[in-house]
């Protein structure tokens, strides 16, 4: 598990370990740890050609000691001063090891630009000078490494209101900060690379579930599971206008690990999901909902508030969202939005929910008292006691119809398997990546072609 922690936890941790370390310990270990990643993009350090962009911070004299570093290493380094506060011992010792001070017309010639124009405690956007030399190397095409976050973003909420850095690396240091994982500051970031310095940090505010996480949730039947046992999953998907939402959502939910799918609906639709799948059974009593995604004009939202304030948990997708209201108490509802559908359910505009995606997923959890599964190229999961996760495995290519339709069906099955929402949702988004990934390979795919690879996703993570 990957852990993302705010600006004040960080200084509050630093502030404990510098109190205890003779004074510039912790800046010399960021620096190194700065230096070797440098190096290891390059593919090498003499003769490489680096620019550092020098602000007035700390995050500044990580940078300058490690172009010292660098330098000694026989690259050639030039500092670019942004401000007239720069540190002061990380200027003397780039000097010393026979770095220079320089402008930005050494830009265009290097190979490596290294933004320490601000640290962690910046706000969104960029100064005139400095945003200046971003956009020479963004001209030029110059790689940029970013000093623990791209100047510019805001850190603990992973926005991009104003003009920023876009790295091809970020290199930080003793956690993750949350601007890492939550877009759009995520893409931002580039690959990170995390230097441990030592910090004592207390619980993250985001948590990023890896492959052994997810194995460890997963719900493996065992010599004395039956097709009960294992979890039966009610299915109100579909419409006689949508179809193909029934059929997709099944396949869905049949790669989860429940052991009866119960399908409810129109009998067109019905036997078009008995015809692709004929073990899918009618009515009768379930152990979990999923509902919503291809509902159309067929919606009935008094029905679906029944079984809202029922026992069973549900899973709310796509037309179902309509049925949610802030009035009842749905701790065991996991709903699945994009923005838009988001956006409508708060009512704001989509592209303030694309902009703030941790926010108003946080918001809708909060107001609605359910889980919030918000999809995108990083999904966020919110939980209405406040945990986060954040997952990051899926391709671009999953952004494709029916998509949506596969993962309410998965996370459906996840919960009739006796998973809790938060669980379910970091299970489901995970496999749904996963499962996307291998229907890929790098080029297109369909939704029935990443439900028919959740099976082999899951193989390869219990394996």
């Amino acid at each position: 598990m990957r852990h993302a922690h705010t600006v004040e936890q960080v200084r509050a941790a630093e502030a404990e370990l510098m109190a205890k370390l003779p004074e510039g310990t912790l800046m010399q270990r960021a620096a190194t740890g700065l230096a070797v990643a440098i190096s290891n993009f390059l593919g090498g350090t003499y003769g490489a050609r680096v620019v550092l962009l020098i602000g007035s911070g700390d995050n500044g004299g990580d940078a300058l000691y490690a172009g010292a570093n660098l330098a000694r290493r026989g690259a050639q380094v030039t500092a670019v001063l942004l401000s007239d506060r720069a540190h002061a011992g990380g200027l003397d010792a780039l000097k010393v090891a026979g770095g220079r001070v320089g402008s930005t017309d050494d830009i265009p010639s290097t190979d490596v630009v290294v933004d320490g124009i601000v640290g962690i405690g910046g706000r969104p956007g960029l100064r005139a000078e400095a945003l200046a030399a971003v956009r020479v190397a963004e001209r030029y095409g110059v790689p940029i490494v970013a000093v623990d976050t791209p100047s510019g973003v805001d850190v603990d909420t992973g926005a991009t209101p104003e003009p920023h850095v876009n790295a091809a690396l970020t290199v930080t240091f003793g956690t993750h900060k949350i601007c890492h994982f939550v877009d759009p500051a995520a893409t931002a970031c580039g690959p990170v690379h995390l230097v441990d310095i030592g910090l004592d940090l207390p619980s993250a505010e985001v948590q990023v579930l890896q492959a052994a996480d997810i194995r460890a949730l997963y719900p493996v039947p065992h010599g004395e599971s039956d097709k009960y046992s294992r979890g039966v999953l009610g299915l109100m998907v579909g419409s006689t206008q949508y179809p193909g939402a029934a059929v997709i959502a099944t396949a869905g939910a049949l790669a989860g690990p429940v052991g009866m799918v119960r399908y409810v609906g129109p009998d067109a639709v019905a036997n078009a999901v008995r015809e692709a799948h004929p073990e899918v059974v009618g009515d009768g009593r379930v152990q979990a909902w999923a509902i919503g995604s291809g509902l159309g004009d067929e919606l009935d939202i008094p029905r679906i508030r029944e079984l809202l304030d029922a026992d069973e948990p549900v899973v709310l997708d796509a037309d179902g969202l309509k049925a949610l209201d802030d009035s009842g108490d749905h701790v065991d509802v996991l709903i699945t939005p994009h923005a838009g559908e988001l956006s409508r359910l708060l009512g704001v505009d989509r592209a303030t929910v694309e902009g703030e995606r941790l926010k108003y997923a946080r918001l809708a959890a909060e107001t609605f008292d359910v889980t919030v599964l918000l999809k995108g190229a990083t999904t966020v999961i919110a939980s209405p006691d406040g945990e986060v996760r954040i997952n990051t495995n899926a391709t671009p290519w999953l952004a494709t119809a029916g998509a949506g339709d596969v993962l309410a069906g998965l996370c459906g099955a996840l919960l009739a398997g006796g998973l809790t929402p938060l669980d379910a949702a970091s299970a489901g988004a995970y496999l749904h990546a996963a499962a996307a990934n291998l229907a890929s390979a790098g080029g297109p795919t369909t939704a029935i072609t990443v439900a028919q690879s959740l099976p082999e996703a899951t193989r390869r993570l219990l394996s």
